[in-house]
C-alpha cells in the first residue's frame, strides 16, 4: 500500500467516515442530495469564518465514469475503417500538394489529432438543414480542413481532381486553404481562420440564432451551434474574451469543442501547467457546464484497481510537457517516467508489455469517451457547454510527427513514414504504390461507403453545407428617403442624426421593418439613437425584470424579448459578430436580415479589422442576389 502521508491526510480514519458518509448518500439520495449537502457544508464553514480557498477544478479524470456512458449506437468497425480512410487522404491531399511545391503547405497534424472528434459528430450529431430542421451549425477549426475535404471526397462531393488541387484555388476548381466561403460558396458555412474569430463569432451565432427564435423570425427548434477549437487558440483574447455572455444568454444551444492535443505551432501550450485544467477553470467560473474527455477506455480497468487513489494523484502531478513525452518516446518510457514514480504503480502495470502502455489511449482517441460526451452536451439544458477533449498532436505519424514539437509543421512524408501510417491504420495500398501517396476509395457498393452515406442521410445530407439562394426583400423605394436625399438646407445636421432618420425609415416600412437588426456597442445616446429604445425595444433574452430608472421619460431604457435592437455594451468585437451573424442568416437560416453596426472610428476598425475581413468572405453573394 502506498504511504497515506504521501496524501498529507492527518487522519486517515476521520476522512473515511466522511467518505463512507457521503457514498452512502450519493447511494440513497444520489448525487443532487450529496451535492446540496457539500455546498452547505462549505457554506457553513465560511459563515463561521473559515478560509476555504475556491477550487476551479475537477480531478484530472474524465466528468462521465464508465458506468455513465450510454450505449454506442454506431458500428465501430465500420467507423474505424472510414475514419483510417479520411485520415489517410487528408493526409496525402497535403503530401502530394508539397511535391509540386514547398511553398503550398498545409497541416497534417492538426486533422490528425481531431479526427475522432469530428467523426463522432458527423455520424451521429450533426444534422444537415431541411424541411423539419433548420440544421445544426459546425464551426470547423481551421487547420483541420484537408480532413473535411477528405471525407467530402469519399460522400462524392468532391472530386480527386479537387483534392489534386489543394491550396491551388486560383482560376477555380481547387480547394482552400482553410474554410473560405467565398472561394467555395456551396461548401463552407463559416470562415475561421484567424485564430480566436470563430469562437466569437459562435457565440454571437448562437445568441443570433434565439434572437430570430424569441422575435418570432424563426421557429423554435433545437438546433445547435457546435463550434472546434484548439487548445493553443484559447491563448486568443477573442477566444475567451465573451464567455460570460451565452451563459447570462442561457445558450444551451451552444456547443465548444477544444482539442487539447497539448501543442501550439513551436511547442507545448502549457508546458509547465495543464492546459486543460486551466481551461476548466476559467470555464467554469464563468457559467459554463465543463465536460472533461481525458482518458480512453483502455485506462478503465487502472482506475478501477486504484483503490488507494495514487494513479490518480499522478495523473494529477504530471505537467503538460510530460505527457508530450509520454507518447513522443514510447511505451518504455512512460514505464519508467509516469509509473515508475511509484512502485505500486509501477506493480500495477508490470503484466504490460511497452507497447501496452503506449497503447494506453487518451480519450479524444475514444470513440465512445466522445460520443458519452457529445450526447450529454447535447441533451444539457441552462447554460453553454465546452468539451476538453485530450489528444495526441500528430496522432499516428509515429517518428514524422506524433507528439513532437514539429509536428504541426509536418508536410512531407519519406516513404518510411509513409508505411508506418499506412500500417497504423491499414491502409489497402501496396508497397508499390506507396511512394506515389494516392487517395483511397472504397469500391461503391462496400459496407464502408454504405454506412458513411446512410449515416449522413439519417441526419439529413451532407455537412458542411451552405444555402445562398432565397427570396429576396421588398426593399423602400428611394421616395421613402425623400427628406434626406433633398438635405437639410442652410440646417446642419450631423451624419449620425442622418443615419437614425433613414433607419427610422426602414423601420417603419411594412416590408423591411421586422428584418432591420440595430446594433451599437454602448453608444445609442451618443449616435442620438435612443428613441429607438422605446420604440422598438432592446433584445434581451429575459425580458426586462426591473423597473428602468427613467421610466418615467418618454424614450426610457426598454428591454424586451422581443426587442429588435442589441445593445452590446462596450464591445466592438461582439458587436460586428452580431452584425456578421445577421448579416449571414440568408444562408443559416433562409431569411434576410439587415443589420446596421454603429460605432466610433477610433474605436471601432482597431479592434474588429479581421472580423470584418471574415465576414467579407460570406456574404460577398448576398449582394449579387439581391
Amino acid at each position: 500500500m502506498a504511504d497515506i502521508a504521501r496524501f498529507d491526510d492527518i487522519d486517515p480514519d476521520e476522512t473515511q467516515e466522511w467518505l463512507e458518509s457521503i457514498d452512502s448518500v450519493l447511494r440513497t439520495h444520489g448525487p443532487e442530495r450529496a451535492h446540496f449537502l457539500l455546498d452547505r457544508l462549505i457554506d457553513h464553514s465560511r459563515r463561521s469564518g473559515a478560509y476555504l480557498p475556491f477550487r476551479p477544478n475537477t480531478a484530472y479524470l474524465n466528468t462521465i465514469s464508465p458506468v455513465q456512458q450510454p450505449s454506442y449506437p454506431g458500428d465501430r468497425a465500420l467507423e474505424r475503417r472510414i475514419e483510417a480512410y479520411i485520415r489517410w487522404n487528408a493526409m496525402a491531399m497535403v503530401v502530394q500538394a508539397n511535391r509540386r511545391s514547398a511553398e503550398l503547405g498545409g497541416h497534417i497534424s492538426t486533422y490528425a489529432s481531431s479526427a475522432t472528434l469530428y467523426e463522432v459528430g458527423f455520424n451521429h450529431f450533426w444534422r444537415a438543414p431541411g424541411a423539419d430542421h433548420p440544421g445544426d451549425m459546425v464551426f470547423i477549426q481551421g487547420h483541420s480542413a484537408p480532413g473535411i475535404y477528405a471525407r467530402a471526397y469519399l460522400e462524392g462531393r468532391l472530386s480527386e481532381q479537387q483534392l489534386n488541387r489543394f491550396r491551388q484555388e486560383v482560376n477555380g476548381g481547387g480547394l482552400s486553404s482553410y474554410p473560405h466561403p467565398w472561394l467555395m460558396p456551396d461548401f463552407w458555412q463559416f470562415p475561421t481562420v484567424s485564430m480566436g474569430l470563430g469562437p466569437l463569432m459562435a457565440l454571437y451565432q448562437a445568441r443570433f440564432c434565439r434572437y430570430l427564435e424569441h422575435r418570432g423570425i424563426i421557429p423554435p427548434s433545437d438546433q445547435k451551434v457546435w463550434c472546434f477549437l484548439g487548445d493553443g487558440e484559447m491563448d486568443e483574447p477573442e477566444s475567451m474574451g465573451a464567455l460570460t455572455m451565452p451563459v447570462r444568454e442561457g445558450l444551451d444551444n451552444l456547443v465548444f469543442v477544444v482539442n487539447c492535443n497539448l501543442q501550439r505551432l513551436d511547442g507545448p501550450v502549457r508546458g509547465n501547467g495543464k492546459i486543460i485544467q486551466e481551461l476548466e477553470a476559467a470555464f467554469l467560473g464563468a457559467g459554463w457546464n465543463v465536460i472533461k474527455v481525458l482518458w480512453g477506455s483502455r485506462w478503465d480497468p487502472l482506475l478501477a484497481r486504484d483503490d488507494n487513489g495514487l494513479l490518480r494523484r499522478r495523473m494529477e502531478e504530471c505537467l503538460d510537457g510530460e505527457y508530450q513525452n509520454f507518447k513522443a518516446k514510447g511505451g518504455g518510457y512512460t514505464r519508467d517516467n509516469f509509473f515508475g514514480k511509484y512502485p505500486e504503480l509501477k506493480a500495477m502495470v508490470a503484466n504490460m508489455s511497452d507497447d501496452d502502455i503506449w497503447r494506453l489511449n487518451r480519450g479524444g482517441h475514444d470513440t465512445y469517451k466522445v460520443h458519452a460526451a457529445y450526447a450529454a452536451a447535447a441533451s444539457h439544458t441552462g447554460q453553454p457547454t465546452v468539451i476538453l477533449a485530450k489528444t495526441v498532436k500528430g496522432f499516428g505519424m509515429g517518428a514524422s510527427g506524433e507528439s513532437l514539437n514539429i509536428a504541426h509543421q509536418q508536410k512531407k512524408l519519406d516513404d518510411e513514414a509513409l508505411r508506418h501510417y499506412r500500417d497504423r491504420f491499414r491502409i489497402p495500398i501496396s508497397d508499390e504504390e506507396i511512394n506515389k501517396v494516392p487517395f483511397y476509395k472504397p469500391p461503391e457498393k462496400s459496407e464502408e461507403m454504405e454506412y458513411l452515406l446512410e449515416r449522413r442521410a439519417r441526419l439529413g445530407g451532407s455537412l458542411p453545407v451552405r444555402r445562398h439562394k432565397i427570396e429576396p426583400l421588398t426593399v423602400p423605394p428611394l421616395e421613402a428617403f425623400k427628406a434626406q436625399l433633398e438635405g437639410s438646407g442652410d440646417r446642419e445636421i450631423s451624419t449620425t442624426m442622418a443615419l437614425v432618420r433613414i433607419i427610422t425609415v426602414m423601420l417603419r416600412d411594412s416590408n423591411v421593418s421586422r428584418h432591420i437588426v440595430p446594433i451599437v456597442p454602448d453608444e445609442a445616446r451618443t449616435f442620438g439613437m435612443e428613441g429607438l429604445f422605446r420604440q422598438f425595444g432592446i433584445y434581451s433574452s429575459v425580458g426586462q425584470l426591473y423597473t428602468p430608472q427613467d421610466a418615467d421619460q418618454l424614450m426610457y431604457y426598454r428591454e424586451d424579448k422581443t426587442g429588435q435592437m442589441l445593445e452590446e455594451g462596450i464591445n466592438e468585437a461582439g458587436a460586428i459578430s452580431s452584425w456578421t451573424a445577421a448579416g449571414t442568416a440568408y444562408a443559416n437560416h433562409g431569411v434576410h436580415m439587415v443589420p446596421f453596426y454603429m460605432f466610433y472610428s477610433m474605436f471601432g476598425f482597431q479592434r474588429v479589422g479581421d472580423f470584418a475581413w471574415a465576414c467579407l468572405l460570406y456574404t460577398s453573394d448576398a449582394a449579387d442576389d439581391n
